[in-house]
């Protein structure tokens, strides 16, 4: 009667050749060469897919390895990058092993709370059930929890989502995303979470020349070109809106220069020239970028956060 001899663990594993061979540095170079700025965020990714790797290879030589805590917060202002970066996470976690799918599922307060009792538990376990191999990203998580409201439902929602974030850790991961000050006071209100919550990254807010290189990266990727005089009240007009309330950072940028093309569009029109050339078509001029209601003194109305 023959039997099948076990296979020998080696003796040693290359970071280098495992790190190559899942991906990971395609994932990591990708989010040098596409996210502009967020030096602080590129670099705990870079540490957590480190402390990824060098645990799978712990548990190659046969050493203890206790399977790593990866639910997630993600704090910042709005357009800071959090869901994009959600996806890149998503991405790494499944080529390294530690989701089966890596698709990435995005909530709300809504996708997960009920109005009336019973609707709260269903809802929240069937966007549980889309998410399980993959990452639930629950944007402005602490509208989960509203105490002020005694017939309020989030509660429930909260209780599930614990117990899933506990049981099911080795194929889920939940990402709490939101403002810095309100994830703190839900954080400290709710210790089920802060005590599942192992890394918190903070998305810092871009600088002037940041959001500049955005808005001429947006520009390219539409066809879409600034003359002199433009590229200069676009510097005014990031100046300017970084002050103003409820500024979304690259979201404020990318409709303020949909509203430069709606503004180059209707000039176009109104002007009834006959033909017109690509760079006309493709030019957007100061007058475009000044149609915003921030060099009136006003404000300009962002899309709302996510």
């Amino acid at each position: 009667m023959s039997s099948t001899a076990p296979v020998p663990r080696p003796q040693s594993v290359d970071l280098t050749a495992a790190c190559e061979a899942s991906s990971v540095r395609d994932i990591l170079q990708d989010l040098d060469r596409s996210l502009i700025g967020l030096a602080p965020v590129k670099a705990r990714i870079r540490e957590t897919a480190a402390l990824l790797l060098v645990d799978r290879a712990r548990r190659e030589l046969g050493l203890a390895s206790a399977p790593p805590t990866l639910h997630m917060s993600f704090t910042g202002n709005p357009g800071t990058g959090k869901t994009t970066v959600a996806l890149r996470m998503a991405d790494l976690l499944h080529r390294l092993g530690y989701v089966r799918k890596g698709h990435l599922v995005t909530v709300t307060r809504d996708d997960l709370v009920g109005q009336y009792i019973g609707h709260t538990a269903p809802k929240t376990k069937e966007a549980l059930k889309k998410a399980m191999g993959g990452v639930l990203f629950i944007d402005e998580a602490y509208y989960l929890y509203r105490p002020e409201n005694e017939r309020d439902y989030g509660q429930e929602a909260i209780e599930i989502l614990l117990q899933v974030m506990e049981n099911n850790r080795d194929d889920l991961v939940v990402i709490l995303a939101g403002y810095a000050d309100r994830m703190d006071r839900f954080f400290a209100s709710n210790p089920g979470f802060r005590s599942r919550i192992a890394h918190h990254i903070d998305f810092p807010d871009y600088s002037d020349a940041e959001l500049l290189q955005i808005a001429q990266t947006m520009l390219d990727a539409q066809g879409y070109a600034l003359d002199g005089p433009a590229r200069a009240a676009m510097a005014e007009y990031v100046t300017a809106r970084r002050q103003q309330p409820h500024f979304a950072n690259a979201r404020s940028l990318r409709n303020a220069l949909d509203r430069a093309r709606l503004r180059q569009a209707s000039r176009l029109f109104e002007a009834g020239r006959g033909p017109l050339d690509a760079q006309a078509l493709s030019t957007l001029t100061e007058p475009d970028i000044r149609a915003s209601r921030v060099f009136r003194g006003g404000l300009d109305i962002d899309r709302p956060s996510a």
